[in-house]
């Protein structure tokens, strides 16, 4: 018989963390079944869950040649699960029992939601930002960047900002535009009208498009915010700062390009993407800059 719900894992070098993910997702009372995609880790990350794993729930473990990235390791994982619904879910994420009920009840009880994530938390008890978002149109990101939204006290509608987790956390379960990829909750049926990720993405912004993708083909996105987890953001990331980046700024070039070049004029979309590569030229300046006064530093 398969289970209710199959849980997507994907790994890549996230040391003991994936260890204590699975744990936790083990600890729910939901019928699931668990699947790990491991991207060619080079470290002790699966052979260290093979070892503690008491086998609590169904455990399978996918092992890629090389990094395939994160869209095409989820869609693997896609093929390979038999739940009605399926949970994506970051190998450094830590979900408490209720956590996936309270997501599955929310899908169940309206057949419009297709995809719901959960309230995402800093170790420090805050949201981490981008749990619950409205899609960051090109004029968005431009509020954003400048930091016009302080204007949004002369038009609220025009200065709006893309990010909502500086908003009031609502009591009930919400509408948004787009979840954090680090939890999102998807129901078959909606997976099979919507299709998998784009494998365009290599990693970053692939779910801000699958987001795109669920809205315009008439599915709701809900955050549910009491289904809590905790999320060590960026772990799986750390050994590798400048191609996560790179990888980041592509995506957010090829979101845009997917999706607004019919709505914006050229000159706004080369502003925009102008602005995404400054930001990666900052941070790539900021970044070595860092390295050479702390191998100054240690010497």
């Amino acid at each position: 018989m398969s289970p209710r719900i199959s849980v997507i894992i994907v790994n890549y070098n996230a040391g003991m963390e994936l260890s204590k993910c699975v744990q936790s997702v083990a600890k729910t009372e939901s019928d699931l079944e668990i699947l790990v995609v491991d991207n060619a880790s080079h470290d002790e990350s699966v052979q260290q869950l093979q070892a503690l794993y008491n086998g609590e729930k169904k455990l399978l473990i996918l092992n890629n040649k090389k990094n395939l990235g994160f869209a095409v390791a989820c869609n693997q994982g896609s093929s390979a699960a038999t739940g009605e619904f399926l949970l994506y879910l970051n190998p450094d994420c830590i979900v408490e029992p209720t956590t996936i009920p309270a997501l599955l009840q929310c899908l169940q009880n309206d057949s419009q939601v297709g995809m719901a994530g959960g309230l995402i938390l800093n170790h420090d008890g805050s949201e981490q930002r981008g749990c619950r978002r409205a899609i960051p149109t090109p004029w968005k990101s431009l509020v954003n960047s400048f930091g016009l939204k302080h204007l949004a006290c002369l038009n609220r509608k025009l200065f709006s900002d893309f990010r909502l987790d500086q908003e009031a956390l609502p009591e009930q379960a919400l509408e948004v535009d787009a979840i954090s990829g680090a939890c999102m909750l998807v129901s078959r049926e909606a997976l099979a009208h919507v299709g998998p990720m784009d494998e365009g993405y290599f990693l970053h912004c692939e779910d801000l498009d699958w987001c795109m993708q669920f809205r315009r083909r008439g599915w709701k996105i809900m955050f549910v915010p009491r289904a809590r987890l905790f999320h060590s953001k960026g772990s799986c990331s750390a050994s590798r700062p400048v191609f996560v980046e790179w990888s980041k700024h592509k995506g957010m070039v090829r979101f845009y390009r997917k999706f607004f070049i019919d709505q914006y004029s050229r000159p706004m979309l080369w502003l925009v993407c102008f602005g995404i590569w400054l930001r990666f030229g900052l941070f790539l300046a900021e970044h070595f800059l860092r390295k050479l006064f702390g191998m100054g530093q240690k010497r």
